[in-house]
């Protein structure tokens, strides 16, 4: 029974995944064909709307209990694959919620400063081997 749950599982994913990457693609034609090229406009719209959908539906369905494959669905997989940031933002959040302001401030400084910090090794590391 549990590898049909687990197939159950990926499958809803998969479809979420596939759902969330459709729209992102579709975010990024819409801003790069009527939008300037000052700021990276298509990467600020999906972090900032996901942040806001995920906060929406949380907000709407938090006291009626959200179903699993529900939170599959839409929080991991078409907002998880749409954007990882409206994950990070909920999270940032939850830690403020829970009386805990200084996590909140070392989840944001971790996250963007050491992405930033991994991206530039990333691409020194590539640059050396290439």
């Amino acid at each position: 029974m549990t590898g049909i749950k687990t197939l159950h599982q990926i499958l809803i994913l998969a479809l979420g995944g596939a759902t969330g990457t459709i729209l992102r693609y579709y975010v990024y034609v819409f801003a790069d064909k009527h939008l300037n090229h000052i700021l990276p406009w298509g990467t600020l719209i999906v972090n900032l709307s996901g942040s806001f959908i995920i906060g929406f539906i949380w907000g709407l369905l938090e006291r009626s209990g959200i179903p699993p494959a529900f939170r599959l669905f839409v929080f991991i997989g078409i907002l998880g694959s749409f954007t990882t940031f409206s994950t990070f933002a909920f999270d940032s959040f939850n830690l403020l919620n829970q009386g805990a302001p200084k996590m909140m401030l070392l989840n944001i400084l971790l996250n963007n400063a050491g992405g930033i910090l991994l991206c530039y090794a990333g691409i020194q590391i590539a640059r050396f081997f290439h």
